[in-house]
């Protein structure tokens, strides 16, 4: 597929994508070389571009910030494909780094997910993360999860990886199983293996309770890299460092709720600073020039120059 183009592009030597290669080439490439890779989750252009920023190699499309930010509403399968493609969308053209999006469920059977596969390649991601829970679905960490039988998880991938061909694409297929806590950990296992043998690019094995589940779940399918999902603030598996999950056999770790978590506290102090009849404090609140620069005002004023006429 064609390489990404951002409206304003990073500089060269920051980029994780390189010139002329595709968002799922780049990932690729940076899942093969050694660490614990970090992805932060977004959830609009803004957040992406500020991961970016920060230097981070990869960002990740989170269903449940999305559907807290652009709905305000719970994980719980409310959120359609379309949305969620249109938000994929903005954010891929406000970055130059690859970006793996949440595909849920895939919206549906085996047909659905093919469009949906096809649907996340056109807005630009370089992976999408497919999971086998029933529709609707229900948020990780949370109870009441239920999972689909084991042979219709497996034709979900064999789906996507179609999908995938026909589209002459290289997206990165996620395969993520809820299994654990829906029925065991034995299941969850089974369930990657069978995955990996299907095609999947990245297994995915949600609250893991233990660094022995963990290390568990990396001796499945060697040589397929391992997603490890950093719940933050209360969840069942346990924060571990980047060089921890490193050492277990993690090759990528995503942060699902900090950018979403810190913007909701800073709106609400923000909010109850204004209600007092003052605003915000400078330490909370960058300058206007540092709002500017991070949106690309002065980017765009430079540029403008060059097409400018004289009257």
């Amino acid at each position: 597929m064609a390489a990404r183009c951002p409206y304003f592009a990073a500089e060269e030597s920051d980029r994780s994508i390189r010139p002329g290669e595709s968002p799922a080439a780049a990932l690729r490439r940076i899942l093969a070389t050694p660490g614990a890779h970090q992805a932060p989750c977004c959830f609009d252009a803004l957040g992406a571009r500020l991961v970016e920023r920060a230097g981070f190699p990869i960002g990740f499309m989170g269903g449940f910030c999305v559907s807290a930010a652009r709905l305000g509403l719970p994980d719980v399968g409310l959120i359609s494909f379309g949305e969620m493609v249109d938000q994929g969308r903005l954010i891929n053209e406000a970055v130059s780094i690859p970006v793996i999006g949440d595909g849920d469920n895939g919206y549906g059977n085996s047909m659905n997910i093919k469009r949906t596969i096809k649907g996340y390649i056109n807005a630009g991601f370089a992976g999408i993360m497919l999971e086998d829970q029933v529709a609707p679905k229900a948020c990780g960490h949370t109870e009441g999860r239920k999972v689909i039988s084991r042979e219709e998880a497996i034709m979900h991938i064999k789906a996507a990886v179609d999908a995938r061909n026909e589209s002459g694409s290289d997206i990165v297929i996620v395969a993520r199983s809820d299994s654990r806590q829906a029925i065991s950990l034995d299941e969850a296992l089974w369930r990657v293996k069978a995955f990996a043998d299907a095609g999947a690019d990245v297994l995915f094995i949600d609250a893991l309770a233990s660094v022995e589940e963990m290390k568990a779940f990396c001796a499945v399918a060697p040589g397929v890299p391992k997603m490890a999902n950093m719940l933050e603030g209360g969840g069942k598996t346990p924060i571990l460092s980047p060089a921890e999950l490193e050492k277990i056999g993690f090759s990528l770790v995503v942060y699902p709720l900090s950018l979403v978590g810190v913007s909701m506290r800073a709106m609400q102090d923000a909010l109850v600073a204004i209600k007092d009849g003052g605003v915000p404090p400078s330490s909370a609140l960058p300058s206007f020039q540092e709002i500017k620069d991070t949106l690309g005002f002065n980017r765009y004023y430079k540029e403008e120059k060059q097409y400018q006429v004289d009257k």
